[in-house]
C-alpha cells in the first residue's frame, strides 16, 4: 500500500488540505478545476448568490454527468475519439 501525500486543493474560495494515494493527484487537480471551471460558469450566470449556491450547483451537475457516464471510462475514450477524428480532419 503506497502511503498518502498531502496536496492542497482549491475549491471556491476555499483551500483544502487533503491526503491522496500519489497516483490520484492528476485526477484530483482535474477534477478540482472542473468544478471550479462550473462553479465560475454559475458565477456568471447567477450572480447574486452566495458561494455556497454555486459550489452546490456544481457539485450536483457533476454528480449527475458522472451518473449519466460522462466521466466514465467509455465516456472518456468516445471524447477521446472524437477529439483525434477533429485533429486528423483538421491535419489533412
Amino acid at each position: 500500500m503506497q502511503s498518502l501525500i498531502p496536496i492542497n486543493i482549491l475549491v471556491g474560495d476555499r483551500t483544502y488540505r487533503i491526503k491522496i494515494e500519489p497516483n490520484d493527484e492528476g485526477s484530483v487537480k482535474m477534477f478540482s478545476k472542473l468544478i471550479n471551471e462550473k462553479i465560475l460558469e454559475y458565477k456568471t450566470q447567477f450572480s447574486g448568490k452566495d458561494m455556497q449556491d454555486y459550489i452546490s450547483m456544481a457539485l450536483l451537475w457533476f454528480v449527475t454527468q458522472q451518473q449519466t457516464g460522462e466521466f466514465s471510462e467509455l465516456g472518456l475514450i468516445k471524447q477521446l475519439n472524437l477529439l483525434e477524428d477533429i485533429i486528423d480532419k483538421k491535419l489533412t
